[in-house]
């Protein structure tokens, strides 16, 4: 790999959005928000936080472009449908337990995030 640097700012920022992710939706469920909701609010603010993180700190590269933003939001919108196709589609096929989709669905998509990240989203910085 060309650039470590690149590879452990990315886990770093993905871990740290990870715990953003659970500590908000968690702390939208104490305050009252239906669970739907307090996903949703969750996910918004953690993909936000994602963005700002990976684009300037991981990928140095400016914030505000948007062809960038919308290459991001599909790669994410992209992270979701898998995760959909193996805890709906995949998993209850195979016959797998719940925590054995969700298990892969952790491990799949970080890789998959950086792959498209590097190779579309943030392909001029690399």
């Amino acid at each position: 790999m060309r650039d470590w640097g690149q590879f452990i700012r990315f886990c770093i920022v993905g871990t740290l959005v990870a715990g953003i992710y659970f500590s908000g939706y968690l702390l939208f469920l104490a305050a009252g928000l239906a669970q739907g909701f307090a996903n949703a609010a969750a996910f918004a603010f953690a993909v936000t936080v994602q963005y700002v993180l990976q684009t300037w700190w991981t990928f140095r590269r400016p914030l505000s472009l948007p062809d960038q933003m919308v290459r991001f939001a599909c790669s994410i919108g992209a992270g979701f449908v898998v995760s959909a196709m193996i805890t709906a589609v995949l998993g209850p096929a195979l016959g797998w337990p719940d925590w054995v989709s969700g298990a892969l669905v952790t491990v799949w998509l970080p890789v998959q995030n950086y792959i498209v990240f590097r190779v579309w989203v943030y392909a001029a910085a690399c």
